[in-house]
């Protein structure tokens, strides 16, 4: 079975690391379903046309979440969009709690 519907709070994102100037910055975190923790890259576009995210995950994650019965598709887009609306949590390495923009 192919799931399309997320509850509210899945996935729960966390931006690790970001990077980047005036037009793009580059993104490193992970997101937390099913109470697994798996990676991402994204670069985060603004500017001319709106806002925008370049997602990467790997081959690992994509297999992960389809064995989770996951439209991987579909889940990159609620990914990208969470990000581009800043539904994110940001880790500060300098201290043991995170931050909810």
């Amino acid at each position: 079975m192919i799931r399309d519907n997320f509850p509210s709070d899945e996935p729960e994102i966390y931006v690790e690391k970001a990077q980047g100037g005036q037009y793009a910055s580059k993104l490193r975190g992970y997101f937390i379903v099913k109470e697994t923790k798996l990676k991402f890259n994204a670069i985060a576009f603004g500017r001319i046309g709106g806002h925008n995210i370049s997602l990467n995950l790997t081959k690992k994650t994509l297999s992960k979440l389809k064995e989770f019965g996951y439209d991987t598709e579909n889940f990159q887009l609620l990914l990208q969009r969470k990000l581009v609306e800043g539904e994110v949590i940001l880790v500060d390495p300098t201290k043991k709690s995170n931050i909810r923009p």
